[in-house]
């Protein structure tokens, strides 16, 4: 049960490390106000509506594109390794204290121990609960 145990907190521990360093983009494309897609770690896919620049430079008439993109970048964490130092002496304590109790915490025994085995039981002589017994008539 302990191997298992630990086990699990080491995959869930990996998996909140891993979760915390990874950056990512979140493209997002709007037709008008309305989202037409989003995609993560690539660029969305248009709707195909975009305004084309004028060939000529003749042309002044000019039209406001309905169609933008929006990007939001979530950037993970990049330092991971904690100085020592930087702790005060309260918290240093406290961690050094947790670490001691729980490694003794799951501390178990080989053999099954039994502290009556060195101990003979009583002779029966009488079976004294018949001796107690009293019935109600």
């Amino acid at each position: 049960m302990k191997q298992v145990f630990h086990k699990i907190a080491s995959f869930i521990m990996a998996l909140v490390v891993l979760l915390s360093t990874v950056s990512f983009t979140i493209d997002m494309h709007y037709c008008g106000d309305t989202l037409v897609d989003t995609a993560i770690f690539k660029k969305a896919k248009s709707c195909g509506m975009e305004m084309q620049n004028p060939s000529t430079k003749d042309c002044s008439m000019t039209k406001k594109n309905c169609c933008s993109d929006k990007q939001i970048f979530v950037d993970g964490q990049d330092e991971l390794q904690l100085t020592f130092d930087t702790l005060s002496f309260e918290q240093q304590q406290f961690i050094a204290s947790f670490i001691y109790t729980y490694i003794n915490l799951f501390e178990g025994f080989d053999e099954n121990i039994n502290s009556y085995q060195e101990y003979k039981p009583p002779l029966v002589i009488r079976q004294i609960y018949k001796i107690d017994e009293t019935y109600l008539i």
